[in-house]
């Protein structure tokens, strides 16, 4: 019989024997490794992951053209004179002169191309209306980037890749409500008028002031940037009634497009931008 229970005594059990405590410094030495790969795998993985969106990644390209805003009075001041389309010794002077000025600017060398020739052309039909290519360019930037907006781009015959074609003129915020001129024909919407091709013409507009840039016979088609460019500049020149060479001529013509000081500002912006770094060496 156990006399310690019998007492009514517990009796603790035997205490382990004692053991001589373990290093530690190869518990610690196994975890920084451990940390140190993680470390090495997190880097790795995110160096591969922007390898990656740097293999996918779209080229950066040359910065946009700077056109900075001029406070101009409307009627102070026509856009500085711009370089003339186009040089004897040139084998193919417009198209040269085109390459040469698209370099210097946003521009594309189609687009020039339109402003140009229709410049060229008002000088032998208006001489006295003296407008000027960088004037259609700097109109060309603020209503459709040249062409080339909303996904479209300008293709070489001078269509756009897409319709260019504006909201429709419904009298919202901002809009002047303009009703069906043209039946659809132009813009697709048999309610309301809407502004058309690169230069954002309104139908009835366009009908009454359309000129064909390649003299086919062919009916003139506002998407093409020739066509626009040069329907642009006829309506500009108010059929030669005006001298867009001053400062009273240039913002009546160009408030006549769009009758907003700030709409003037803009294009007398680009257009002075245009013009200077076209003459620039």
């Amino acid at each position: 019989m156990n006399r310690a229970r019998t007492l009514g005594l517990v009796v603790p059990p035997p205490a382990p024997p004692t053991r001589a405590p373990r290093p530690r410094s190869g518990n610690i030495f196994g975890r920084i490794v451990l940390v140190l790969l993680l470390i090495v795998v997190v880097a790795a993985g995110a160096w591969g992951l922007g390898a990656l969106n740097r293999r996918n990644a779209a080229p950066l390209g040359p910065p946009p053209f700077p056109v900075p805003l001029q406070d101009v009075t409307p009627g102070e001041a026509a856009p500085g004179n711009a370089s003339a389309p186009g040089t004897a010794q040139d084998t193919n002077p417009l198209a040269e002169w085109a390459t040469r000025v698209a370099a210097k600017t946003d521009i594309p060398a189609r687009a020039l191309h339109a402003y140009a020739a229709a410049d060229l052309t008002m000088q032998r039909e208006a001489p006295a209306c003296r407008i000027s290519w960088a004037t259609l360019a700097g109109i060309g930037r603020i209503e459709s980037h040249h062409g080339n907006i909303n996904g479209a781009k300008l293709q070489d015959n001078g269509l756009p890749t897409r319709p260019i074609i504006g909201i429709p003129l419904d009298g919202g915020p901002g809009v002047k409500a303009i009703h069906d001129t043209d039946g659809g024909r132009l813009d697709g919407d048999t309610t309301w008028d809407r502004a058309v091709g690169p230069m954002q013409f309104i139908p009835g507009t366009w009908n009454h002031w359309a000129k064909r840039a390649a003299g086919d016979g062919q009916p003139a088609d506002p998407q093409n940037m020739d066509d626009a460019a040069l329907t642009a500049a006829n309506y500009l020149c108010g059929a030669g009634a005006r001298d867009l060479g001053t400062g009273q001529g240039w913002w009546a013509a160009v408030m006549t497009y769009n009758n907003s000081v700030e709409y003037g500002q803009n294009v007398f912006s680009g257009a002075d931008a245009y013009a200077r770094a076209s003459t620039a060496q």
